[in-house]
């Protein structure tokens, strides 16, 4: 039986990228379960007064997932991408048996944990492997449409759990829902997926280096503080993911404090990551076009306004719903940007470690954003810890304005690969 050749592009390989489109919307829906109702679970449940004690499965739920991260880029080169986004879902399974059963809150945080590790292993895979199968020219695009389907998920599931918690016990939403999205991503995980190592070695053929894929000591280095434009894209995911442990874990807090219903709540929760998904498919494409600094940029200072007008809302829901809007556009700007930027600035082989470590970072913001938002929320009260966090993200824009360069790193992979048609 004869072999397909393997060839770059989105058209050429639109099957299995469509099927990682799907995959990681079950990713993202496994996140937004808990959006509108597991702070208000360890509130009314579990009986926790502290904002910082609520906010502990985020801290746990980043750690794991940023270190979780660090270890895929380099184990993908070795295990493979397919085998690391199987091991993702079988690590989900058990999540929403300790949810159901957890008889106080330290099994809610340790479900959290192999959630984290879920999500670092399945999420990191369907963006390399969609990287590997487009080739450089339509990156932006490709993540764009993987970041949307993903937070498609997640607003989709925010918006259904809290409507079904007002009905429903919220631990049993929770369980039966998680139980069924893992179980249908894995079957589809084992069943459909195809490995793209073939893909990565046709594009580095392309390269005009022989460089190997780096350790993670090298690759650590240069994403963290060696290439400035590797770190500006790092500390940008940090404090982006900041935001959104914010008003993952302390919104929900704020608008119930304020007299929200469940049913309100979950709908705040689930309008952000509808506005960021559904803006990414846009967003990525047009930063193939007009380059990836201005975007990252525009939407970390956006991101922080948005802060701005929630910290002011005084947790009414009218301002509170146009904070969410513009928090999803200026994410929207950013997400798929920056991996866009990295993905720019290495060689084919060097993607997955750097994208690995840029990932980690990312994530540490939900550990930096758990700690942060809950203390300062426990001293200065909601509205300052929404300040504080509005000031730290436009800090991170001006610094990606200075440090990321003028030179757009896209001009260069599209010149290493000129006949690239897609």
């Amino acid at each position: 039986m004869s072999t397909a050749p393997v060839r770059l592009g989105l058209r050429e390989n639109a099957a299995q990228f469509s099927l990682l489109v799907a995959i990681n919307a079950f990713v993202g829906a496994m996140v937004g379960l808990e959006r509108s109702t597991l702070p208000l679970i360890g509130r009314q449940d579990f009986g926790l007064g502290s904002k910082a004690a609520v906010l502990s499965f985020i801290v746990a739920f980043g750690l794991a997932k940023s270190f979780t991260n660090l270890g895929a880029g380099g184990l993908a080169q070795r295990v493979g991408r397919r085998r690391l986004l199987i091991g993702g879902w079988a690590v989900a399974l058990p999540v929403p048996v300790l949810i159901a059963v957890a008889p106080s809150w330290g099994w809610i945080v340790a479900a959290n944990a192999l959630l984290g590790i879920n999500q670092g292993l399945a999420w990191s895979m369907t963006v390399v492997m969609k990287i590997d199968l487009v080739g450089p020219r339509r990156r932006g695009l490709a993540l764009g449409l993987n970041e949307a389907a993903g937070y498609g998920g997640v607003a989709l599931a925010a918006g259904l759990s809290g409507w079904l918690a007002a009905s429903f016990a919220a631990r049993d939403v929770l369980v039966v829902a998680g139980a069924a999205i893992a179980l249908v991503a894995l079957l589809l995980s084992v069943l459909f997926v195809r490995d793209t190592a073939a893909h990565v070695a046709l594009e580095q053929a392309g390269q005009r280096d022989d460089r190997s894929a780096p350790g993670l000591r090298e690759a650590f280095g240069d994403a963290t503080w060696r290439r400035p434009a590797l770190r500006a894209c790092s500390q940008a995911g940090l404090v982006n993911n900041l935001n959104d442990a914010l008003a993952w874990g302390l919104v929900p807090l704020f608008l119930a404090a304020h007299g929200a219903s469940v049913g309100e709540v979950g709908a705040i929760a689930g309008l952000y990551p509808a506005v960021w998904g559904a803006g990414q498919i846009l967003t990525g494409h047009w930063s193939d076009r007009v380059g990836r600094k201005p975007l990252i940029v525009g939407g970390m200072l956006l991101q922080a306004a948005a802060l701005g007008v929630l910290a002011l809302s005084g947790g009414r829901l009218a301002p509170a719903a146009i904070a969410a809007v513009l928090l999803g556009i200026g994410t929207a700007l950013v997400y798929p940007t920056l991996i866009a930027a990295i993905s720019d600035a290495v060689a084919p082989i060097s993607r997955a470690p750097m994208v690995g470590v840029y990932r980690f970072w990312r994530d540490m913001g939900y550990v930096a954003g758990g700690l942060i938002a809950g203390i300062l929320a426990d001293s200065l009260g909601f509205g300052g810890a929404i300040a504080v966090v509005a000031g730290l993200t436009a800090a991170s824009g001006l610094w990606v304005a200075v440090d990321l360069g003028t030179r757009d790193a896209r001009s260069e992979a599209v010149r290493a690969h000129p006949a690239s048609p897609h």
